[in-house]
């Protein structure tokens, strides 16, 4: 419209790689514009900017500057929020747990050990003290042995939200990590498109790795499949995010890329291979075992073939290994050797991660898979979440917001009117609904509700966190701020005393140096490192973070790397596993 172009000489084409025979072929087949297409994005970014635009300010006159709201950040805090609250309001409940130990006689006659569990579990000690009471001296036999075969598929190759996922749990990558590298991937021709949330796969890649399977391990291993993609809204307008040449190894294309890099593209390269093979076969035992009306039983299983499991497993996958059960007959005499309680607590709700968020957000249809990165980046950077240790937490800055727009404005953050706009914005895009429409119902009712939160709403003061840090100008504690860089401190005099320095995250370790705190910085690339609070006036700077401990064999000074503790002196060389405390 702007350009003035004619419909019929304007074409776009489309390709779903960078790669020369994708684009070729997008030549080849150009297509009109789908102004549809067009209209449901225009629509979708006129009600973004409606709801930030006008929904921001409030939250600034309300509580402080800075603030934002959303269409989807509001309702990811809204979740998180209620997932605190479950976790806060869980009971916790105890149970018993009674395991035996067996000696059976193996093939050779020789007695090896078989571990049971009882079936049911005891609610008190005293209960579960008077059962293993009753079991002494009682004998045991097997009263029944089942042997099936069980198939596990391979999983689907990846949507933008299961890489975010499997990225985090294998790779330990955050979200925003995930896709920057995913986009360094694709824009280098190393993998297709990667905001899709689509499970099929051209023709091209399906034959592709039927030959690459087939030339790696044999014909055997292949199975190719159809896959259905269950996401609630789904727009499959793109491919699943695949290797663009599944001949490309990642051994062959290691030492062009970047570490992290590298082990993205084996992540994405290994599901999809995995994908397009079959299944793994298991044979699993169940032993059943009676005395005195009691049942024990025990269960383990035993990989037959690995089908796709010999390129690709996930955390799910791990064998329960228990080989002693294949060597069990029914008129096997088994002799108890051990019986004990163990107690065992209920336990609430996980805390989300930015995975397992992402994973919610999809299955409720909220958001796009272009969003989920950019919605969390901008919940952490507006401190309405803290991150720690990979779990979300929300903080009081966070519930105040969310309790705000609860009040204010209800149908913002409801996960059901979220999804249900998605689903408008759909129907924009097949063509079944007018933009317009969309935007001309939506904003009137928003308007009347942003002018009654600004009347009825009262100010909600939130009070800067104070340190012990004084100011040096006007003998005032410093308060932390926060600016577009992050945290920073400043006298809470403001306008009267403009004092400000740099904010240094204590890790409550003293300098081996100086003796004076050690704190958290970072190069002017953003590289962190740990240094003394007292630099210039000492030097010490560790890229590892430092341990309180020192080291046994020298004394030196020791730095975690990963779940141990190593000695700071690579001439000492000692090791030791880290408390889970520390």
């Amino acid at each position: 419209e702007v350009l003035k172009l004619k419909p019929e000489n304007t074409k776009r084409i489309v390709f779903h790689e960078i790669t020369k025979s994708a684009i070729l072929k997008a030549i080849e087949q150009p297509r009109d514009i789908d102004l549809n297409l067009v209209n449901a994005q225009q629509a979708r970014r006129i009600l973004d900017r409606i709801v930030g635009f006008e929904l921001s300010p409030v939250l600034w006159r309300k509580v402080k500057p800075a603030l934002s709201a959303g269409r989807v950040q509001s309702v990811a805090v809204r979740l998180i929020v209620e997932r605190e609250r479950e976790i806060h309001a869980f009971q916790t409940e105890a149970a018993y747990r009674i395991t035996a130990v067996f000696l059976v006689p193996d093939t050779d006659g020789k007695l090896v050990e078989m571990k049971a569990e009882l079936a049911r579990r005891i609610k008190t000690k005293e209960e579960a003290k008077a059962f293993l009471n009753a079991c002494q001296g009682a004998s045991f036999a097997i009263d029944d042995i089942t042997t099936r075969p069980v198939k596990k598929t391979p999983p689907a190759p990846f949507t933008t939200s299961t890489l975010q996922q499997e990225a985090a749990r294998k790779l330990g990558y955050t979200v925003a990590q995930t896709m920057m590298l995913a986009q360094r991937l694709y824009e280098s021709g190393f993998i297709t498109y990667m905001r899709t949330d689509s499970v099929n796969l051209s023709e091209f890649a399906t034959t592709g790795s039927k030959d690459a399977i087939i030339k790696m391990m044999g014909d055997r291993y292949v199975h190719p499949r159809h896959f259905e993609t269950k996401t609630k809204g789904a727009q499959e307008a793109h491919e699943a995010i695949r290797p663009t040449y599944v001949d490309l190894t990642p051994a062959q294309v290691k030492e062009s890329l970047t570490r992290d890099q590298f082990r993205l593209y084996q992540l994405v390269w290994k599901r999809f291979v995995a994908s397009r093979m079959h299944s793994a076969k298991y044979e699993t035992t169940s032993v059943k075992i009676d005395g005195k009306g009691h049942r024990f039983t025990s269960s383990g299983s035993k990989l037959v073939f690995p089908g796709f499991m010999s390129v690709y497993q996930s955390a799910e996958d791990k064998e329960e290994a228990n080989s002693v059960l294949a060597k069990v007959k029914e008129d096997s005499k088994l002799k108890m050797q051990e019986l004990k309680e163990e107690q065992h607590f209920t336990q609430p709700p996980a805390h989300y991660t930015e995975a397992s968020l992402v994973k919610t957000m999809e299955e409720l249809g909220i958001g796009r898979p272009s969003t989920y990165a950019p919605t969390i980046t901008t919940i952490i950077s507006r401190r309405y979440v803290a991150k720690e240790q990979k779990n979300l937490y929300v903080t009081e800055l966070g519930e105040v917001v969310n309790n705000i727009m609860k009040q204010a404005f209800p149908s913002i953050v409801d996960v059901n009117f979220t999804a249900t706009m998605e689903g408008l914005l759909d129907c924009v895009a097949a063509g079944t609904v007018k933009w317009k429409t969309v935007v001309s119902n939506f904003y009137p009712d928003l308007k009347k509700d942003v002018d009654a939160a600004e009347e009825e709403l009262e100010k909600v003061d939130i009070q800067d966190e104070v340190t012990d840090v004084i100011c040096e100008n006007c003998g005032r504690h410093m308060v932390i701020k926060y600016g577009p860089h992050g945290r920073f401190l400043a006298c809470p005099g403001f306008p009267e005393c403009k004092n400000t320095k740099p904010y240094f995250e204590k890790i409550g370790v003293a300098c081996p140096k100086c003796g004076k705190e050690i704190v958290l910085k970072k190069t002017k690339k953003g590289r962190k490192y740990y240094g003394c609070e007292d630099n210039p006036d000492c030097d010490f700077m560790s890229w590892q973070k430092p341990s309180a401990k020192k080291c046994p064999k020298c004394g030196s000074y020791m730095v975690e790397k990963g779940n141990k503790l190593v000695c700071s002196q690579e001439t000492c060389g000692y090791v030791e596993a880290k408390d889970e405390k520390e």
